[in-house]
């Protein structure tokens, strides 16, 4: 027959121990090393807030090869749409909208500069317009909102006191090389 009372020291002893793993335990979870409830609680919510915010930060990288992949389709509408592949592609639209909007062109110098990203070459235009105020304000406003890339850089103001309005524009654009 098993021995009882061996059994019973060993289950005192194993009860013993359990009793004195509470007793560290207890001490542990009221000791300032943890912290009172409140403090738990208020690292808590500030762990939940820091995880708000980084989840809000990163909320934009999703679907990220998606969005790469329109990006590049986007990007290549725009060299389609907006850059010529020929030089006299520029000087047809900038006759065509001068003449829209009742500007004379007296002259127009072109100078281009070396390839630079994307394959496209810099072409730099100055010209010399005349008009009345109203067709040169609307002939800027056209060729700011046209679908072929015009930036301008400057505008000088000239002409005299009787007489139509004189204007010198410098525009930059470019031509997309090897297309």
């Amino acid at each position: 027959m098993p021995d009882l009372r061996q059994k019973r020291k060993d289950i005192k002893k194993t009860m013993a121990i359990m009793l004195g793993i509470d007793v560290v335990a207890a001490a542990i979870l009221l000791s300032p090393l943890v912290g009172s409830t409140s403090s738990r609680r208020q690292q808590l919510n500030d762990l939940w807030t820091e995880l708000q915010t980084k989840t809000r930060q990163v909320e934009p990288l999703k679907n990220l090869p998606q969005k790469v992949v329109i990006a590049r389709q986007q990007i290549s509408d725009f060299y389609k749409k907006r850059f010529p592949s020929q030089q006299s592609e520029i000087a047809s639209e900038f006759g065509k909208l001068a003449a829209a909007d009742g500007v004379t062109i007296a002259q127009v110098h072109y100078k281009s500069s070396d390839v630079g990203a994307g394959q496209l070459e810099p072409i730099e235009m100055e010209a010399d317009l005349s008009g009345n105020y109203s067709s040169l304000a609307k002939f800027i406003n056209a060729l700011e909102r046209d679908e072929m890339f015009f930036i301008i850089n400057s505008v000088k103001l000239g002409g005299e006191e009787h007489g139509p309005i004189k204007l010198n524009v410098k525009i930059e654009t470019y031509v997309k090389v090897g297309s």
